[in-house]
């Protein structure tokens, strides 16, 4: 469409300005920060325009981590505003997560003007190689009076289905140069519905008889597309599951039946075996993270035959629906979990006992952000009958990602109580993101497992037969010498934090932080 085309309105502004005005035409009100210098003019408009929410990281990492964590529960995007190359790479891990889970974020990198790269000055770099790393759309804007229409462009590709990451490059003197207009945009295009032959075949597949597993990804897992694929299921057999790298998954009592993907190789192989059919809609067949010597990596029989309902950027909710209506299960009944808590257990600490009082104590219509690791392998299994509530995970694998993903699901969702649980070793990576919680009020419970270990890097190492770690590879996994002290961590940036000995001092500290209003702290020695 031509650029005049999507003119909204033209006043005199700078281009920071006509940056600021299309995202909030856009739907754009929140962003999550850590800026510079290059980006001042950007910040100044900020500082103008007060439909946008601004949310401070003190690392690049908590901002991008958060930006992922408020599209899963606010299913449009955030943006993010980031300091030139090194700024940008500083959050790249998280983008690696958000690039998995397929969401929408619109990133804002600053750059110098043209006639000051070329004195090669410190923070100089090459800002579109690092940025197309994860950028499935990039620009850099070359005028103010484009940088309205480059924004507009940005929304427009992050929220194209099924969401990915869109980054806009603004030179410092195109943010300061007047000469800026609004752009609106256009409408969304819907994402399409899988060809009907697909659909028909997937039917056909259900109607044998053949034990069968659908693998739903997306917005496949909640709401609407859960509903239908539960129905699917209680009218055919077929067992739901998502993948074990899951972005978001509505469960507990009264949701329909949805089962895990094992993370372990051989328990992944097990939990295939009975299936003689698979279809997908929009994951991919299940596969071990990692190669082990003369191992296959997939879960998968070579006998069972995989057929994909609806393929990733595709319309999943249309998709399973049109497959109920086809299957005439379309307003059925549903198979769904049944209302169990378990009881509140007491005495020592252990990891079904921490599971366990998870389970008996969650709120209705919280959200679990989960990087519990090894330590939290029960907590699924204990939660499943607990009042409906969901379930984020790591879906790309790079640690460091729940403190800063429960960070952005409470900014996108204030009114709902946040449980994050996180591992030590993960948790440090991005501990900044304590501060922004206090800073901000979330209401976040953040539990951290204190185990002072690697230990799935532990778990690896003996799984490849290669004997036990000896002393310097053990000082590569464990992560005590000195102990790190998260109830001082967590003080240290604002947030209240406490140490259990039981799991009846841990029951009390963990009602107690549901019902604070602001965040709160529990360290979980291991």
């Amino acid at each position: 469409m031509p650029a005049h085309q999507w003119l909204l309105k033209v006043t005199k502004m700078n281009g920071a300005e006509s940056l600021v005005r299309t995202l909030v035409a856009g739907a754009v009100d929140t962003c999550f920060t850590n800026p510079g210098t290059s980006e001042i003019h950007i910040v100044a408009a900020l500082d103008r325009v007060s439909e946008i929410r601004c949310v401070l990281g003190l690392f690049e990492g908590v901002v991008t981590g958060a930006a992922d964590g408020y599209a899963r529960m606010a299913e449009k995007p955030a943006c993010t505003l980031l300091h030139l190359g090194p700024g940008f790479a500083n959050g790249l891990a998280n983008l690696h997560n958000a690039s998995r889970a397929q969401v929408p974020i619109v990133n804002l990198i600053g750059q110098h003007p043209a006639d000051h790269l070329r004195h090669d000055t410190p923070l100089a770099s090459d800002v579109e190689a690092i940025a197309r790393l994860y950028s499935k759309w990039l620009r850099m804007s070359v005028s103010s009076s484009e940088v309205g229409y480059n924004a507009a462009e940005a929304i427009i590709a992050a929220r194209t289905a099924p969401g990915q990451i869109a980054t806009l490059i603004v030179p410092a003197d195109v943010a300061w140069s007047e000469g800026g207009s609004v752009a609106a945009l256009p409408r969304l295009s819907k994402a399409t519905l899988p060809p009907a032959a697909t659909i028909e075949r997937a039917a056909a597949m259900l109607r044998t008889g053949l034990r069968t597993a659908i693998l739903i990804s997306g917005n496949a897992l909640y709401g609407k597309g859960l509903v239908a694929a539960g129905r699917i299921a209680a009218a055919t057999g077929a067992k739901l599951l998502a993948p074990y790298p899951l972005s978001r998954l509505q469960r507990g009592a009264g949701v329909p039946q949805v089962e895990r993907v094992q993370y372990v190789l051989e328990q992944g192989i097990e939990q295939f075996k009975e299936f003689r059919q698979l279809v997908l809609v929009g994951a991919q067949p299940p596969v071990a993270y990692f190669a082990y010597p003369g191992k296959s990596g997939e879960f998968t029989s070579p006998r069972c035959r995989i057929h994909t309902l609806a393929k990733p950027g595709e319309d999943y909710v249309g998709a399973l629906e049109a497959l109920g209506e086809t299957l005439s299960a379309h307003g059925g009944e549903l198979t769904v979990e049944k209302a169990e808590r378990p009881p509140m257990p007491s005495g020592e600490i252990t990891l079904p006992g921490l599971a366990a009082a998870v389970g008996a104590l969650l709120p209705e219509n919280a959200i679990v952000v989960d990087e519990s690791m090894t330590s939290g392998r029960g907590l699924m299994a204990a939660t499943k009958g607990v009042p409906p509530h969901d379930w984020l995970g790591n879906t790309g694998g790079s640690i460091g990602i729940a403190l800063p993903l429960a960070v952005g699901a409470a900014v996108a969702c204030p009114e709902r109580k946040v449980l994050c649980l996180s591992a030590d070793g993960s948790g440090m990576y991005t501990l900044q993101a304590l501060w922004t919680m206090a800073r901000e009020g979330l209401h976040v419970t953040t539990v951290v497992f204190a185990n002072r270990d690697y230990a799935v890097l532990k778990r690896e190492f003996s799984y490849l037969g290669i004997g036990s770690p000896g002393a310097r590879a053990l000082d590569m996994f464990e992560i005590g010498r000195p102990n790190l002290d998260w109830v001082r961590l967590a003080k240290g940036m604002g947030v209240p934090g406490t140490r259990v000995n039981s799991l009846d001092t841990f029951g009390k500290a963990l009602q107690a932080g549901l019902d604070a209003e602001g965040p709160t702290l529990i360290e979980v020695p291991l």
